[in-house]
């Protein structure tokens, strides 16, 4: 695993760490400002993975799966991030302090109409990360470098389709409460 791909891994565990961090801070210490300035780190994170990797294909390496990865988890930082902080705090809250309500269960139309909206969220990832890869094809302008980062595209929006498909099954068949 070349060191780009360290950095991925490192970035999405410190982005867990200093969330944990900032929920603690906020409701375990009652510091708020501290939780926030914690949770302000998120972005910077992003920042610093798109500079290793720019820095990585700017000395002349070749651009890797784990180069394409790096934009993938940028975009699908920037696009989802509030909603899986939100999701994290929710849940923090209701299972470690004791002090918010139980997370939402969505069934029926909600459940179908919420995984529509991740969808939504899964294209505008897509195109971000997208637009983040063909920018890296053009600016390396070798297509030998750039293979991977172009089947990554390809596979992407494979996915997408597939997220597209099972999205719109909750419209068909809609998850229904347990009992």
């Amino acid at each position: 695993m070349n060191w780009v791909a360290w950095a991925i891994v490192a970035c999405e565990v410190l982005f867990w760490v200093v969330v944990l961090a900032g929920f603690s801070a906020r409701y375990l210490f009652k510091r708020r400002k501290l939780g926030l300035f914690f949770l302000a780190l998120t972005p910077v994170l992003d920042i610093i993975l798109l500079i290793i990797a720019g820095v990585d294909l700017y000395n002349g390496a070749a651009a890797t799966t784990a180069h394409a990865l790096a934009a993938i988890y940028i975009s699908v930082s920037i696009v989802f991030g509030k909603s899986m902080i939100h999701w994290a705090d929710e849940r923090f809250r209701y299972y470690v302090t004791k002090l918010g309500p139980a997370p939402v269960k969505r069934y029926g139309l909600d459940h179908a109409r919420h995984s529509f909206k991740g969808w939504v969220k899964h294209v505008l990832s897509f195109l971000l990360g997208g637009g983040i890869l063909y920018g890296l094809i053009i600016w390396i302008d070798d297509p030998a470098r750039t293979d991977a980062l172009l089947s990554i595209v390809s596979l992407w929006s494979v996915v997408v389709g597939i997220d597209l498909i099972i999205a719109s099954s909750y419209f068909i068949w809609p998850r229904k409460a347990k009992g």
